[in-house]
């Protein structure tokens, strides 16, 4: 009996792979717009300030600071959260976490739309679950659920003391001579930082899809980082939305938001109207309880190399026998994969070899996941809802719900492909191929600023370090790093996330790594005395040097997927990507490499000035 299991996904001969390959390319073309990511526009005016207010919790008062600290971190989600941990564990107490929230959580505390949960493996996830002794209620979790584990993890490990929540930061600008950052706020503060770190996440600001006469409606509308139950009913953790049920609303995307979003506008809005240009891929959910008694048995490390093997089969490759101990769709295709090595006896193949088996089960597991469209009973619908593009062109999303949701008679899907989006918006609704549309309220699920330009992207004004120089013209064409993470001409500033360091499927464990990884530079550089680190520039063009070197092109697989974030809305010239310039050799293979670096003790590559005379902040 085979170890892995299997969903049944249709053959799939030459011929069909070929006709297949040809449809993903005209589909993709139909997609394309000339402005690629300036479809969107940013959150700018009357938005900004929609955007920046806090409606679940009040502002507090405060005094503005102007005196030192050893670090500001921005950012007071997962990833801000983490850097902090792991800056305590190096000894490093005096901080703050700086997030314009009210609480931890990050994108967990912003996003409380209905139906909101995490589309990975929960047990993989969320991060310190051993160290918080936590038991998530079911493979994918809620998003109060996540949320609320924010707020153990921010009491087991002491952080409330360090927070300044409802705070934006404006401007990092670096003092030669008191070799400190200015962090400038919102609030009025001039903290003097030894060290910043940015750590905002990729899903900080929401953006919006540049139709126009979006300024024009005279209804109801919001994104849904910023859902309103006070209009449609309802609440977080109960989304009844009982307001909802006079209203004609319309969504704008069918992403992995809108994708939870839908069945509770199907099953409480008077019409919803599905406004789809690209389809997702959907399959079941089957969202299942924790079983305690399983969960009590595991022994120490188990979340770390479930972790690992979630990676193994999601982005790189599980090793002969491995098993895969997560089973959904994120790690389908290896599990194929090995399934068919396994039934022939493990042969040895190439590297060549196992990507052909991959692609194949590649084409095999996406003409199952169309053939689950035809649940809905319109064929005209459901061929418009299948999607026609290789796997991890967009985000996998699994629902029981969305689907069949387009079987009744109040919903109905505006499919937009053809015309590139809504043409426009009215004073009482859209207009699709010249035909008005009346609505009440239009939600937008556009998602995030994750592939624009950094200054749209973070809306920091002015980040300036050594002679003047900003970080946005610095990196104008691309990043410039030592390990990801540490830029020269940038002292005492770390960098967190996708840059040129190595891509993980689960972002928290990349966030624990990387705060890890700074936590021991910045304490090490206390220890020996240091005013200012940063890797010299020799240094830093060797590591970017070999990082090129060991790069895989896989500009051929994205540049044929359809227009997502994943390949900047199909924009093949732009150099920067979502995944920045990830470690060739895979994420274990980058994080021995970090770890043989810091067990030398030598800080190779980095500038350490000591012996400086530094005047007292005020």
């Amino acid at each position: 009996m085979s170890m892995y299991s299997l969903h049944e996904c249709p053959p799939v001969t030459p011929e069909r792979m070929e006709e297949l390959h040809a449809k993903y390319l005209r589909e993709r073309d139909r997609r394309i717009k000339k402005d690629f990511n300036d479809q969107y526009v940013p959150a700018d005016g009357k938005w900004k300030d929609i955007y920046e207010v806090d409606p679940y919790t009040p502002v507090a008062p405060r005094e503005p600071i102007t005196g030192e600290t050893d670090v500001v971190i921005l950012g007071a989600g997962y990833c801000g959260m983490m850097v902090a941990i792991q800056l305590k564990k190096a000894g490093i107490s005096n901080f703050y976490n700086v997030d314009h929230g009210g609480n931890f959580g990050g994108t967990w505390y912003w996003n409380r739309y209905p139906g909101i949960q995490c589309d990975n493996d929960s047990l993989v996830y969320m991060p310190l679950l051993e160290e918080t002794d936590y038991m998530p209620s079911k493979k994918f979790a809620d998003g109060y659920e996540i949320h609320d584990h924010c707020q153990k993890i921010a009491d087991t490990f002491e952080l409330r003391d360090n927070a300044l929540f409802h705070t934006l930061i404006n401007s990092l600008v670096w003092d030669e001579k008191l070799s400190r950052w200015h962090v400038g706020t919102n609030r009025g503060d001039d903290i003097k930082a030894r060290f910043v770190v940015l750590a905002m996440g990729p899903l900080n600001k929401p953006k919006l899809p540049g139709i126009p006469g979006i300024n024009d409606f005279k209804g109801k509308i919001f994104h849904t980082a910023r859902w309103d139950y006070d209009y449609t009913g309802g609440e977080w953790r109960n989304p009844a939305l009982t307001k909802l049920a006079d209203k004609k609303v319309a969504i704008i995307g069918t992403g992995a938001t809108a994708v939870q979003v839908v069945p509770y506008l199907a099953k409480h809005a008077g019409q919803t109207y599905v406004i789809q240009r690209t389809p997702s891929t959907i399959d079941l959910r089957n969202n299942q309880p924790i079983d305690p008694d399983w969960y009590k048995s595991q022994k120490p490390g188990w979340q770390q190399e479930r972790i690992a093997n979630f990676h193994h089969a999601a982005m790189e490759r599980l090793a002969p026998k491995e098993p895969d101990l997560v089973v959904d769709i994120w790690t389908e295709i290896s599990r194929n994969v090995n399934a068919e090595l396994e039934a022939e006896g493990w042969p040895d193949i190439s590297p060549e070899e196992f990507v052909k088996r991959r692609t194949l089960w590649d084409y095999r597991v996406m003409e199952r996941l169309r053939d689950r469209c035809n649940v809905v009973k319109d064929p005209a619908t459901a061929e418009a809802l299948k999607p026609y593009y290789r796997y991890l062109c967009k985000r996998p999303a699994s629902n029981d719900d969305f689907y069949p949701a387009f079987n009744q008679d109040n919903v109905t899907l505006i499919d937009v492909a053809e015309t590139q989006g809504v043409e426009r918006l009215t004073e009482k609704g859209f207009v699709h191929n010249g035909v008005e549309y009346e609505i009440d309220c239009l939600i937008l699920a556009s998602g995030y600023e994750v592939t624009n330009d950094l200054d749209r992207r973070w809306g920091i004004d002015t980040i300036q370090g050594a002679n003047g120089l900003s970080i946005y013209d610095y990196w104008r064409d691309g990043y410039q790093t030592f390990q990801g993470m540490t830029a020269n001409n940038f002292p005492n500033m770390f960098f967190t996330g996708f840059t040129q360091a190595a891509a993980n499927a689960s972002n928290s464990k990349t966030f624990v790594d990387q705060g890890f990884h700074i936590g021991y530079i910045a304490s090490e550089a206390l220890k020996r005395g240091a005013v200012r680190v940063e890797p010299s520039a020799g240094a830093q063009d060797a590591y970017i040097k070999h990082l090129r070197s060991i790069a895989v092109d896989n500009s051929e697989y994205t540049n044929e997927c359809t227009p997502s974030y994943f390949n900047n809305e199909g924009d093949t010239k732009k150099k920067r990507s979502i995944f920045g310039e990830p470690w060739g050799e895979g994420y274990y293979a980058f994080e021995a490499m970090l770890k043989k670096w810091r067990d030398e003790g030598e800080l190779k590559g980095l500038t350490l000035t000591t012996a400086q005379e530094v005047e007292p902040a005020e």
